[in-house]
């Protein structure tokens, strides 16, 4: 049977089984270019060499069979900037020297083939399943084939932690629903667990709600009702429940 672990203080998932994967989600490889025509500047080629060390590292650290990237890896939507055509098959590259990687595409994923080398696997953008729990970025619902997992573990919504008095405010987190399947299923009984991974790209944050554009996800918007919900802060405490879930997406 599958078991899933957060690692500590790190926007990484741990799946294992018979194999042991590394997820991770919306790395946004190129963001920077949005950021300058805000007039925020950050340095030349430091976000790409430092995000492709911090991956290295947790790799290291766990020794995975495989990286399972849930989508977002560049941040364009419809073209590719000139960042991403020389800094996505880097990071690429980097990866899978390391290990196996796999692809699912998310809505800034566009054209990503051009970018993407023969050795990496990458499949459809509505997700892959292994044994009960579906991967997926989030931005599409699920197939009626996908119906029989009673697990989601999706990225898409960046969730941050917005309140102003809290030494945690415009951090990312991790989300936690349970909720009646039907709603994502409506053939189906019983109850779907479905996990929002934070954002791998730690620029992802603000201080304020005004200043973060939040993704909507058509998972998310079918649910009518949340039985039960957790949110967690990097390092693994508890911070909220079903009753402030409106506060991080």
């Amino acid at each position: 049977m599958l078991q899933t672990r957060i690692i500590p203080s790190i926007p990484a998932l741990i799946l294992e089984g018979e194999k042991k994967n590394l997820i991770v989600t919306d790395v946004h490889i190129g963001f920077e270019s949005n950021m300058a025509s805000n007039e925020i500047f950050v340095g030349k080629n430091s976000t790409i060499n430092e995000t492709i060390q911090e991956l290295s590292d947790i790799i290291d650290l766990e020794k995975p069979d495989s990286v399972i990237l849930l989508g977002d890896i560049k941040s364009s939507i419809k073209n590719i900037s000139k960042n991403e055509w020389d800094e996505v098959p880097l990071f690429f590259k980097k990866i899978r020297e390391k290990c196996d990687v796999i692809l699912i595409p998310g809505n800034h994923d566009a054209n990503i083939q051009r970018l993407v080398p023969d050795n990496i696997t990458m499949i459809s953008s509505t997700g892959m399943v292994e044994e009960n729990i579906l991967l997926t970025h989030g931005h599409t619902l699920p197939s009626e084939n996908f119906s029989h997992v009673d697990k989601i573990i999706m990225g898409h919504l960046h969730p941050v932690f917005f309140q102003e008095d809290s030494i945690i405010n415009g951090q990312r987190v991790w989300v936690s629903i349970k909720t009646d399947k039907e709603n994502i299923f409506p053939n189906k009984t019983g109850e779907i667990e479905i996990t929002i991974m934070p954002s791998f790209n730690k620029y992802f944050y603000a201080t304020h709600r005004k200043q973060y554009k939040k993704s909507i996800s058509p998972i998310i918007n079918k649910i009518n009702k949340i039985s039960k919900a957790k949110i967690i802060t990097l390092d693994g405490t508890i911070i909220g429940n079903e009753s402030n879930i409106n506060q991080v997406i």
